[in-house]
């Protein structure tokens, strides 16, 4: 099997003290933090190939950078990146420590800046083992700790739980999980538990032998022998039959099966990864699912948050889907238009990100303008689930903030970012999400 990167030996030395959505995006991204502040004269613990990076943060003028300079000679980071602030002044012990960066950043920082530059340091064989994350796009918070999450779970070899509602991404985040652990050369087999007829399920997950019953006119390999080294996947887990789930735990338990047919026990060397949109308590309540099964499943438990809770991830994923599809067919649309936003940002998504993808698809496909419309999502009259008054509060107050940045910064984009500590993206986003039009009051 070859070599996979330990993603939990990859860690950030920041000397400083990092805000929370610096912590939170760097731990989506999967880099540990080690915080080393002004006073602190304790050592950092590290093992020999642990891939580090050391950052000096700026910001507040308490960089001890001569003791900062000791530590990088001790330890022979393998890079060094600075938060450069005003108060740098171009001293020269500051001068002569960004000459070994390879990046430095201005303030405000915008983390996701020195995640981009933090790949840049990976090896290509770690490169090539973040596309499953990468495919559950979202920056909200609650989807920045799903993704570390997800990282801490991978390199474990423990069974995995899934749950969340129907099209929120739970075999996407399996197939993250596989490809970040170190199983991620070898198979990942994916099956529906309640799309398996009832009486082939024994067969499908586990082999039969010749003869095992009428038809088997020869062995037959099962989905756990054919995994073997590798993931298996078992989707709506709630729906296996409790007949299988007894062979299922002999799996979980000593690592073996038997095909049908035959009393002889084979061994297996496979990660189970389950998921159900069901209450497994429930179902174990109701005697249709088996307790000890229930519990051997659920060591490790990641739930998948509805596309309802993900904010500001509805408009970037429905950008990413629009553009993926323009890559394949022909479409006017390139964007969407400002009720469109609203109208996505306020429909309730009962099929989540699944939903999603189908309605841009559509509307991609029937659109004859530019700008995608809510009448082409077919959410023009789409019912509006009452929302939270928290949530209301929370973008009146988000609204208030850019229309005041906006004003003392004269409608200028990149002044209005830098008052914020935003990017410039984030600005553009938020004026489409309020319907603030730039160049003038609204």
């Amino acid at each position: 099997m070859a070599a996979i990167p330990d993603f939990n030996r990859r860690c950030v030395i920041w000397f400083g003290q990092p805000h929370a959505q610096e912590r939170e995006i760097l731990a989506a991204a999967g880099w540990r933090l080690r915080i080393v502040e002004r006073d602190d004269e304790v050592g950092i613990g590290l093992r020999s190939d642990d891939l580090v990076v050391g950052l000096v943060d700026l910001r507040e003028n308490g960089a001890d950078l001569a003791r900062v300079q000791r530590l990088l000679d001790t330890h022979r980071y393998l890079a060094l990146m600075a938060v450069t602030a005003a108060e740098a002044n171009g001293s020269e012990p500051i001068e002569q420590l960004l000459e070994q960066c390879i990046e430095t950043f201005s303030s405000p920082l915008d983390p996701r800046r020195i995640v981009q530059a933090l790949r840049l340091l990976e090896s290509p064989a770690q490169g090539d083992h973040r596309h499953g994350v990468e495919a559950l796009i979202g920056d909200s918070s609650i989807m920045r700790a799903t993704h570390a999450r997800l990282r801490k779970f991978a390199p474990v070899e423990l069974p995995v739980l899934v749950t969340g509602d129907t099209g929120t991404g739970k075999e996407v985040a399996a197939r993250a999980i596989h490809e970040l652990s170190p199983r991620a050369g070898r198979a990942f087999v994916a099956v529906n538990c309640g799309a398996l007829p009832a009486s082939l399920v024994q067969s499908e997950l586990f082999g039969h032998e010749r003869g095992a019953f009428t038809g088997a006119a020869a062995r037959r390999l099962g989905l756990f022998e054919s995994a073997s080294g590798g993931t298996v996947f078992l989707d709506e887990i709630g729906d296996l039959p409790l007949d299988a789930q007894t062979n299922l735990l002999r799996v979980l338990q000593e690592g073996t099966i038997e095909r049908v047919g035959s009393n002889q026990p084979v061994k297996v060397d496979v990660r189970v990864i389950a998921a159900t949109h069901v209450d497994l308590e429930q179902a174990v309540a109701a005697g249709r699912f088996r307790r000890d099964l229930y519990y051997r499943l659920n060591v490790l438990r990641l739930p998948m948050p509805a596309l309802r809770e993900r904010g500001s991830d509805i408009t970037l994923l429905a950008q990413h889907f629009l553009d993926r599809f323009r890559d394949h067919h022909p479409t006017r649309a390139r964007g969407f238009s400002t009720l469109a936003l609203q109208a996505m940002a306020a429909f309730d998504w009962p099929g989540n990100v699944r939903e999603l993808l189908n309605r841009v698809q559509r509307a991609a496909v029937i659109a004859e303008q530019e700008l995608i419309t809510d009448v082409d999502l077919e959410l023009a009259s789409a019912p509006v689930s009452p929302r939270p008054r928290l949530d209301l509060a929370r973008d009146r107050a988000e609204r208030d903030a850019l229309l005041l940045s906006l004003r003392q910064s004269q409608y200028n984009v990149s002044a209005c970012a830098r008052k914020m500590q935003v990017s410039r993206v984030t600005v553009y986003r938020l004026c489409r999400k309020h319907g603030v039009a730039l160049g003038r009051e609204p």
